[in-house]
């Protein structure tokens, strides 16, 4: 009731171009206490008073104007349930993606997620046709040439360079410096999930649910795959030798699995 009368005042807004619904609420693998991510894709960000009046109608809390990553209204709806309004402009967002699909840039990590989130997105409203436009353009077999380079990159990332990410989890794990040694852990599965999904040609579904994604989806995967996680995050801060040992183990069947493409 609340969501459906929150989407719907927005739409009627002049500078809202398209909203989608995303995340698990957008598929089947959701139940009711599943966030809402709402995207309001529009010419221009409406202004923070006529969002708080649509906002006040159906939510009993509400953050308006956070801009941590993307510019958001983060609330709760009357009935409970969480919420999180983005804000998008159109073509800057399609731009984005053109950029990953078509020019075949690749990130540190997470390359190909605005990717995913356009594809797997749900469209609720759209005034002009422009964002099942851009669906449907990107509704495409995954190039090989941004395969290759999300992997060449991110592996780099993990091994092989002076600044790669086990040389310097090693020096970390050596200092006892936890907080890096957390940090750098971090950074290290962000490039390691991205070369997963993208030697199998899949796009980046974000940060939730990374290894059942790639079990149910990934036609390669490296050996020993979910016992070597296991064996990390068993060992990352209690036996140093061990939890190195894990990380090399885990480049190491990850360059095996590269290599059957």
């Amino acid at each position: 009731m609340y969501f459906s009368l929150l989407w719907n005042e927005f739409a009627a807004l002049p500078e809202v171009e398209a909203i989608a619904l995303g995340g698990s609420r957008a598929g089947t693998d959701y139940d009711e206490k599943s966030d809402y991510d709402l995207y309001i894709y529009c010419t221009g960000i409406p202004y923070e008073r006529t969002r708080k009046h649509i906002l006040e109608k159906c939510c009993r809390y509400m953050e308006i104007g956070n801009s941590f990553w993307e510019l958001e209204d983060d609330c709760t709806l009357k009935d409970g349930t969480d919420i999180d309004i983005l804000y998008r402009n159109i073509e800057d967002f399609s731009q984005t993606v053109h950029s990953v699909v078509e020019e075949h840039n690749a990130y540190n990590g997470y390359t190909t997620c605005m990717w995913h989130n356009l594809l797997h997105s749900r469209i609720l409203c759209d005034k002009n046709g422009k964002l099942e436009s851009l669906q449907n353009k990107y509704r495409i077999p995954y190039p090989d040439g941004l395969r290759d380079n999300i992997m060449n990159k991110n592996f780099r990332l993990l091994t092989g360079n002076l600044p790669s990410y086990d040389v310097q989890i090693k020096k970390a794990l050596a200092r006892k410096d936890v907080v890096s040694v957390n940090h750098r852990t971090a950074a290290f599965l962000e490039s390691y999930f991205d070369i997963i999904f993208a030697m199998n040609k899949l796009t980046h579904p974000g940060e939730k649910r990374m290894v059942r994604y790639a079990k149910e989806q990934a036609e390669i995967l490296p050996a020993d795959f979910e016992e070597n996680l296991d064996k990390l995050f068993k060992n990352i801060f209690t036996d140093s030798d061990r939890a190195f040992k894990t990380l090399q183990d885990m480049t190491a069947k990850l360059e095996d699995a590269m290599n059957k493409i």
